[in-house]
């Protein structure tokens, strides 16, 4: 997935302060201004690299000196936006944007079409970052690209998109250059084509994008690049952008040290890795945690642990959480039983159409796990999932036509591949 912005480090702005510099908006410049703008390559910063205190304490007293600089304005915007704090920032952007300055047009712009500070107001958002565009604002670029490329405010047009990402990222934008590599490996707005989209990912991890490094590593791990699959190279991507904190490349890391694919397993580092993605509300982790703490692989074994995981998992919609969590109910791990829950969370996952959950409420009710024996029920259950496909719910069906008495339940749970859009 590609995103929408808000905290961008963002673009070119044209000068408006004082037409001799003086010290104090020197200093906010090197306190705020981003390396994007024309003139500040060497001291701009991206917005989660400034010192807000300093960097306020620096603007303000450049905009004290001179009230009617736009430029100032934009940098002390951008600074309260980075601190988080729209009462500050918004009135500033908008007048610094309204003056023509395209690091504001680019910030206000986002800010109106995302509409979670102001707005939403999408027709002026996509005016404003258009305007900055033009000017050969780069992350304005990438903005509009994004506007372009899920028909936010404008009409949909994927080749529009795949010309704005590649000029920004032809002026050296990271994330427009891990954008114009999905639209490669997506084939949208041109052919799918992952031979480029991995020379322009290389670019964006060399140039320390998170994204970018994790998708080339999943270009590695899916066997995209090489046949067969690179997974030492894949963790070596997904490891660095773990590293910068992008938590489904932990997620990633996680299965390959779990399993010891292009690395030595590390099944304690894995949980580590699940830990940190989990924190950050991916389900997948919790799902792959929460196995590891039923199993004792890598942790402790913990059920009432392994509950909660299965339970944040299952209410973040996964349903094979769900499942995993009716299972361990059963009593199948060596916990003890609870019948009534078994019942509700298998149910859960068996109305959306989960065909184990489905096999296992065919065992529930042959079995009168909870509930009164029921061979009726149980073979309607069986069927369900034997129509799904589900080769358990096959054998089950025809035992229980034979009248073969049931054999334990078995345990259908995997560790799913760590394979969930970006």
């Amino acid at each position: 997935m590609k995103f929408k912005h808000l905290a961008l480090a963002a673009g070119i702005a044209i000068a408006a302060g004082p037409t001799l510099a003086t010290e104090a908006f020197d200093t906010c410049a090197r306190a705020a201004s981003s390396q994007y703008e024309t003139g500040y390559a060497d001291i701009g910063k991206d917005s989660g690299e400034i010192d807000i205190a300093a960097a306020t304490e620096a603007c303000q007293a450049a905009l004290a000196e001179d009230p009617a600089s736009l430029q100032l304005k934009a940098w002390l915007g951008r600074i309260y936006d980075a601190a988080e704090d729209p009462t500050n920032s918004l009135p500033l952007l908008e007048e610094a944007a309204n003056g023509g300055i395209p690091l504001a047009q680019t910030l206000y712009g986002d800010i109106l079409i995302v509409g979670q500070q102001a707005g939403p107001d999408l027709a002026r958002g996509n005016e404003l970052l258009q305007q900055a565009a033009d000017t050969g604002f780069a992350p304005a670029m990438d903005s509009l690209a994004l506007s372009y490329d899920y028909g936010e405010g404008v009409e949909q047009d994927h080749a529009a998109a795949l010309s704005y990402y590649r000029k920004a990222a032809l002026l050296g934008l990271p994330r427009a250059e891990t954008n114009t590599a999905l639209m490669y490996l997506e084939g949208l707005g041109t052919d799918r084509d992952p031979v480029a989209a991995s020379g322009w990912l290389l670019r964006a991890a060399g140039h320390g994008d998170a994204r970018g490094a994790y998708n080339l590593g999943k270009l590695y791990e899916n066997g995209d690049l090489t046949d067969p699959p690179d997974y030492a190279s894949a963790a070596t991507y997904y490891q660095q952008a773990s590293d910068a904190g992008y938590p489904l490349a932990s997620l990633a890391l996680g299965y390959l040290m779990q399993h010891g694919y292009g690395v030595q397993a590390d099944p304690a580092y894995a949980a580590r890795l699940y830990q940190y993605a989990a924190d950050n509300g991916i389900a997948q982790a919790q799902l792959n945690l929460a196995m590891l703490y039923e199993d004792g692989v890598g942790v402790s074994q913990d059920f009432a642990q392994a509950r909660q995981l299965y339970r944040q998992a299952a209410d973040n919609g996964l349903d094979d959480a769900a499942v995993n969590l009716g299972l361990l109910y059963l009593g199948q791990s060596g916990d003890v039983p609870d019948y009534d829950k078994a019942l509700l969370f298998t149910q859960r996952a068996a109305d959306i159409g989960n065909p184990i959950a489905l096999n296992n409420l065919g065992y529930i009710h042959e079995n009168g796990l909870g509930v009164s024996p029921d061979p009726d029920q149980a073979r309607d259950f069986y069927q369900r999932a034997a129509e799904l496909g589900y080769q358990p719910g096959v054998d089950n069906l025809a035992r229980l036509e034979q009248a073969t008495p049931p054999e334990p339940i078995g345990n259908p749970r995997v560790y799913p591949r760590s394979k969930i859009d970006n």
